[in-house]
């Protein structure tokens, strides 16, 4: 069993930000590879399903950015699973917009849902970075990371939504090179 965790705000206010496509994938996932019911738990919403032979538990904090770690720390200790069982979705400023890049381990890089994971988790948890790029000056970055998706971003956006999805098998199994090598040529048929 594996948790999924996206990190985002609750709030129809933010759900077009960019802070949210972590929420974004993990719906994407819940969708395409049809997922059960949303419940609420673990102090967020989630949703239980397989992706190829892999059971998944999909979670979404309710908890707000910040708090994030506190969510996902109470479904794996819950579930009885360890760090490496758990993969967190989120948003990446130091990733060229709509790259996707997987690792393992780290800091947060000033992501505050990461630095609230690491501290209920440890930092040995896989880490699914969706790039939203860096608007260019430090003074600029709050409301860049919480700004809405332009319009012409939106199509980009679903196309990366949907590769993760169309991919997620690659990511159950532990695969993340192919994962994210198939994200690329997905996207460059685009």
């Amino acid at each position: 069993m594996q948790i999924w965790a996206g990190l985002g705000n609750p709030g129809a206010q933010y759900a077009m930000h960019r802070h949210n496509v972590g929420f974004m994938a993990a719906d994407a996932i819940a969708e395409v590879h049809d997922f059960g019911a949303v419940k609420k738990q673990f102090q967020g919403w989630v949703q239980e399903g397989r992706i190829g032979h892999e059971k998944v538990i999909l979670l979404k904090p309710a908890t707000f950015m910040n708090e994030s770690g506190r969510s996902i720390g109470e479904a794996m200790r819950f579930y009885k699973l360890t760090p490496q069982d758990v993969t967190v979705f989120y948003d990446e400023l130091d990733l060229a917009p709509f790259k996707v890049k997987v690792k393992r381990g780290g800091g947060a890089a000033g992501h505050n849902g990461i630095r609230s994971s690491i501290q209920h988790l440890g930092d040995a948890f896989r880490r699914v970075r969706i790039g939203i790029g860096h608007p260019g000056h430090k003074e600029r970055v709050t409301g860049h990371v919480l700004g809405n998706y332009a319009k012409s971003e939106i199509e980009p956006l679903t196309d990366v939504l949907g590769a993760i999805a169309a991919e997620a098998e690659w990511l159950a199994k532990g695969d993340d090179v192919r994962f994210m090598n198939d994200i690329a040529l997905r996207l460059q048929d685009n």
